[in-house]
């Protein structure tokens, strides 16, 4: 007797008919309820991070571009000069973007 692989075993289907009716009888929430709850947890996040007020300035001593550090014009990152894979009309791009 000839086998059908193609078909369904029978205890696949039973679980697909119970998962099936599982959603169908399980109550989703409205819109309302969703909008009222992302409000809820958007308030909380008003003072930054651990609800919080930071007044603190920070000071970053930015040093300039040296001689042998070129950017690359994908990942906008400055590398050193030996890192350069391909150089046109004035635009450098480094060996992992070119890779």
């Amino acid at each position: 007797m000839a086998a059908d692989y193609d078909e369904l075993r029978t205890d696949v289907k039973e679980n697909q008919e119970q998962s099936l009716q599982a959603l169908q009888s399980a109550s989703a929430p409205t819109a309302k309820s969703v909008v009222l709850e992302l409000d809820e947890t958007d308030g909380l996040d008003a003072n930054g991070p651990g609800g919080e007020i930071v007044a603190e300035e920070l000071i970053i001593q930015v040093i300039p571009q040296a001689n042998d550090e070129f950017t690359c014009n994908s990942c906008f990152l400055v590398r050193h000069r030996s890192q350069i894979a391909r150089e046109k009309d004035g635009v450098a791009y480094c060996t992992d973007c070119e890779g």
